[in-house]
């Protein structure tokens, strides 16, 4: 029997599936999508727009693929659903210290600056006063987005991110509206990609298919508050050091060196454990989808450090404030390096330990 243009043009659609995918369903999928379409017609039709949005979501879901999908793309879609937990918990954390500083330094430091502070919602206009409101209540919804993630709520989890995402446009988008000064180019867009791609990697890889989210260990709200804590002390503690991107790369050091060490104590219980019971097989492939997912929020994190520190290093600022950005700037280098290092470690050895 001759294929119709109809079915060519499925089977063309049908190819943004992955190999391993189109290999078990497309005959069965071509079938139905060509049931009840009479044949004589099959040369004058194309599939609709709704069938080519039904695929290339199934596309979306099944290479961000669930843990019983072909190796290489379980270990995708694991790190990819860490990349995006890690990374909304490092930004809903962010959000409520720097509110939570703001709100503290405006109503401590005299009336002065509490007028300055609420200056910026009412004394330019209606519209810079709804601009400015979305600025800094939009942000917050990280945290929503956080707790709606690990409660497996997922489309307000979605929603969420992405509403919180959009403040970091408005720098880029401002000065084509009206005669602001443009910000710093290069770490407007650092903000913009580390939260766009999180608010991405949260709706693509936590899709319905997918396992609910799950933190490596304790509850939600005692990391949540654990974050919180480390992001606003190194705040108090260092203040001359402090600019936009001091306390998130601070809680990402913390964390990430947490984790670590958190890692490394399991390992080796479950080494001790292994000789009797058998190791379990999944703990290197958690470790090394974490540390790789964690590597890439570090490469994100360290851009948008070199981006912040960059217009500063030919103008005389005090010593504390470029001695304490290059040094965090190393340790991000070489924290990051230290997790891509476990990660192709931990994809080495669960390849060797398949294969035997």
């Amino acid at each position: 029997m001759t294929t119709t243009l109809l079915e060519a043009r499925y089977r063309t659609v049908l190819r943004l599936l992955p190999a391993y995918y189109r290999r078990a369903r497309e005959e069965e999928m071509v079938e139905t999508y060509l049931w009840d379409v009479d044949r004589d017609t099959q040369d004058q039709s194309r599939p609709t727009l709704g069938e080519v949005a039904s695929v290339a979501a199934l596309a979306l879901r099944t290479r961000f693929a669930t843990p019983g999908a072909p190796r290489p793309y379980a270990l995708f879609g694991t790190a990819a659903r860490q990349f995006a937990l890690f990374a909304v918990l490092l930004q809903a954390a962010t959000a409520v210290v720097e509110g939570i500083l703001e709100l503290t330094w405006a109503s401590t430091h005299g009336r002065a600056q509490w007028e300055m502070f609420t200056s910026g919602f009412t004394g330019h206009g209606l519209r810079s006063g709804i601009v400015e409101a979305a600025l800094w209540t939009l942000p917050l919804l990280w945290t929503a987005g956080y707790f709606a993630l690990l409660h497996d709520r997922r489309r307000l989890a979605r929603v969420s991110v992405l509403l919180a995402a959009v403040p970091t446009l408005w720098p880029l988008l401002e000065p084509l509206l009206d005669a602001s000064v443009p910000p710093e180019p290069a770490y407007a867009t650092a903000t913009a990609l580390l939260a766009w791609l999180s608010a991405l990697a949260v709706c693509a890889a936590h899709h319905r298919d997918a396992p609910p989210a799950s933190l490596p260990a304790g509850s939600p709200g005692l990391l949540f508050t654990a974050c919180c804590v480390v992001m606003g002390g190194s705040v108090v503690l260092l203040p001359e050091a402090a600019d936009s991107v001091w306390a998130p790369a601070t809680g990402f050091l913390a964390g990430s060196l947490g984790w670590l060490l958190w890692r490394t104590l399991r390992a080796d219980r479950d080494t001790g454990q292994g000789a009797e019971q058998g190791a379990d097989p999944s703990a290197g492939q958690s470790t090394a989808c974490g540390a790789v997912a964690l590597a890439v929020l570090g490469l994100l994190i360290l851009v948008v450090r070199v981006a912040a520190l960059e217009p500063w290093l030919d103008v005389p600022v005090p010593a504390v404030f470029l001695g304490s950005a290059l040094g965090q700037g190393a340790a991000l280098a070489l924290l990051t390096a230290i997790l891509a290092l476990v990660g192709r470690r931990g994809r080495l050895a669960r390849r060797v330990s398949g294969g035997r």
